[in-house]
């Protein structure tokens, strides 16, 4: 026996393997560039690389544009969980429990309250990593709360949409909360406060047809894919090739669906710019 097969067992109890994290890096969802996280987090979550704008969850939203990253989660009414007992490949119930365990978060749009360039605003943030973000009787339920904090404080109203369009495991109810939203944005109306709709990627189907077309201003993150059908679903109805970037955020720009497209880095500069000037005609109006 040779002294390296003696002594092996030894070493290997006197040296640990070092542990190295599996999440130092992650690749860009465009370019495919390797991306060091922690760059990739100070730089807002877009990719230094190409500028894609990557999905974030409500709470690092949250904390990028509000001030001083401060913030108060507002509470949201318990909604049924699976009135329909919708059953396909799983139970819903079943798909629930996964998305809350993989997202930290009880349904697919959070709210929470705070300053804007000093101004109070309540903001609603969907997550499209929950069920694709889709909107249900949880996700309706919360822009109501929201809309109606907003009213009772009296500042604006800001949504977030990310979505794959209706939850389909809630069926028509699912599809009734495009009224409920409309009508809780017509209460704001009536209190003369802002709705403002910040659209990313992306942002589609039950969710494009409501509330995510009515704001008082219209602004989406660079590159966002909005829309209502897909794009091979249009171009096998009419039977034409649609056209370059059709149903990005860029194209509705030049066609007049939006107000802006605004970089993620000057996002909170620009909502707060708007804040204001929407707030003082507002107090102008009223004097």
């Amino acid at each position: 026996m040779s002294w390296l097969t003696r002594i092996r067992p030894q070493l290997t109890a006197m040296l640990t393997r070092r542990e190295t994290p599996e999440n130092l890096w992650r690749k860009c969802g465009k370019c495919s560039t390797m991306l060091y996280i922690k760059d990739f987090e100070e730089n807002l979550g877009v990719c230094p690389r190409c500028d894609h704008h990557e999905r974030i969850d409500p709470t690092i939203r949250f904390h990028q544009i509000f001030d001083g990253d401060e913030f108060k989660r507002l509470d949201v009414p318990k909604v049924p969980e699976d009135p329909l007992k919708f059953r396909d490949q799983k139970r819903y119930v079943d798909r629930l429990k996964t998305a809350r365990t993989t997202t930290g978060e009880p349904e697919a749009m959070i709210v929470a309250s705070g300053t804007i360039g000093g101004e109070a605003a309540v903001v609603a943030v969907q997550n499209f990593a929950f069920m694709g973000g889709s909107m249900g009787l949880g996700v309706g339920e919360a822009f109501l709360s929201g809309a109606m904090a907003a009213v009772k404080a009296r500042c604006p109203f800001i949504v977030f949409t990310a979505a794959g369009g209706a939850r389909m495991q809630e069926g028509i109810l699912s599809l009734m909360q495009m009224p409920r939203t409309t009508v809780a944005i017509a209460e704001l109306r009536e209190a003369g406060l802002p709705y403002i709709v910040v659209m990313t990627d992306p942002t589609t189907g039950g969710v494009t047809a409501s509330y995510a077309m009515l704001g008082d201003i219209q602004i989406a993150e660079p590159g966002a894919l909005i829309g209502l059908a897909g794009q091979r679903v249009i171009e096998q109805t009419i039977r034409e090739k649609l056209p370059e970037g059709f149903q990005r955020a860029e194209y509705l720009l030049d066609h007049g669906m939006l107000d802006m497209v605004v970089h993620r880095r000057d996002l909170k500069s620009t909502l707060a710019r708007v804040i204001g000037l929407l707030m003082r005609q507002r107090e102008a109006a009223t004097a």
